[in-house]
């Protein structure tokens, strides 16, 4: 299956990659389009974290929690926890921020200051995803 999100990703369009391939389409293909462009328009593929659609950001949840609620992954609670990294990591300023998410968004704005491409970052990035989770997967105890 084609997944489409917006071009110039950084933290959610990585980790939702991530966890598509890991947990839902092992075999996905991602494309990545202009950020003004309308979902609406989009004909072949998934669309998500853009603006207006299901797998978007929806009553202060992001991306990654609405894959988690829509293919009943929220069951797994290292996942929950992740997306709580991750959701803390993506938002642009917030004095509440742990240092796990902080940690994060740090380190995916610096694959994203290299310039590299977009599918590139997914490809270096797996690696540190699949890390956090087996962490989270430590932390609550499975």
């Amino acid at each position: 299956m084609k997944w489409v999100t917006r071009e110039h990703s950084n933290v959610e369009r990585v980790a939702c990659p991530w966890l598509i391939k890991r947990f839902i389409d092992p075999d996905a293909v991602f494309e990545f389009v202009p950020s003004d462009t309308d979902p609406n328009t989009i004909r072949d593929g998934i669309p998500f974290d853009m603006k207006g659609v299901e797998l978007g950001h929806h009553n202060g949840g992001c991306s990654f929690e609405a894959f988690l609620s829509k293919y009943e992954l929220d069951k797994d609670p290292a996942l929950v926890l992740m997306a709580s990294i991750i959701h803390g990591a993506d938002i642009p300023v917030d004095i509440n921020i742990t240092p796990e998410s902080a940690g994060l968004r740090a380190i995916a704005f610096g694959y994203h200051y290299l310039g590299i491409s977009d599918h590139e970052k997914i490809t270096l990035q797996t690696s540190m995803y699949d890390a956090l989770y087996a962490w989270c997967k430590r932390k609550v105890g499975l």
